[in-house]
């Protein structure tokens, strides 16, 4: 079972279709929204600062999402993609946008819709990065625009972290049966 701590008297707030791995940890002012996803080992820490997770948001294994206290809260909005390992910290990801693996969005970020934030890349504070482009690197440059082929492809990764969970609530149903 996800672990889910109050901290501050802030107890996470997850609407009823979210899933959680067993192993992924929720803590403090987390608020969650609908067919929302964190998965195995991923951290969700809302104990420093607010975590507003909005619509179809996938946080995915080993992410860690955080901010720093007194000075940036943490924003995803509608069917963003976190992936594998990455962090964003104090952040604000705007709809449909992508933080690739392994990357780092540090504090007062703004990562653009449909934007995307290559794997392995660090996105330096205070860095602003516009709709549909693509940045990569340490520290990260923009690289040019997302190319129509991998916006098409991106546009369906929220949708398919809903139906991978699916997959484990059958496997929950069958077993209790």
């Amino acid at each position: 079972m996800a672990t889910i701590l109050s901290a501050r008297g802030y107890t996470p707030s997850l609407d009823s279709s979210v899933w959680l791995a067993p192993n992924a940890t929720i803590v403090g002012q987390v608020e969650m929204g609908p067919e929302s996803t964190v998965w195995f080992s991923a951290i969700v820490r809302g104990d420093v600062a607010r975590i507003d997770v909005g619509r179809r948001v996938n946080i995915q294994d080993g992410a860690v999402v955080h901010g720093t206290f007194g000075h940036s809260h943490t924003i995803l909005e509608d069917n963003v993609s976190v992936g594998h390992n990455a962090i964003v910290h104090g952040a604000h990801v705007k709809e449909g946008a992508l933080i690739g693996m392994g990357a780092i969005v540090m504090d007062k970020v703004t990562v653009g819709e449909g934007a995307v934030v290559a794997a392995g890349a660090i996105v330096l504070a205070g860095t602003e990065i516009k709709k549909d482009e693509l940045w990569a690197g340490v520290p990260a440059k923009c690289c040019g625009r997302v190319r129509d082929s991998l916006r098409d492809q991106l546009s369906q990764t929220s949708a398919r972290y809903v139906q991978y969970a699916s997959w484990y609530q059958e496997k929950s149903a069958s077993v209790e049966e």
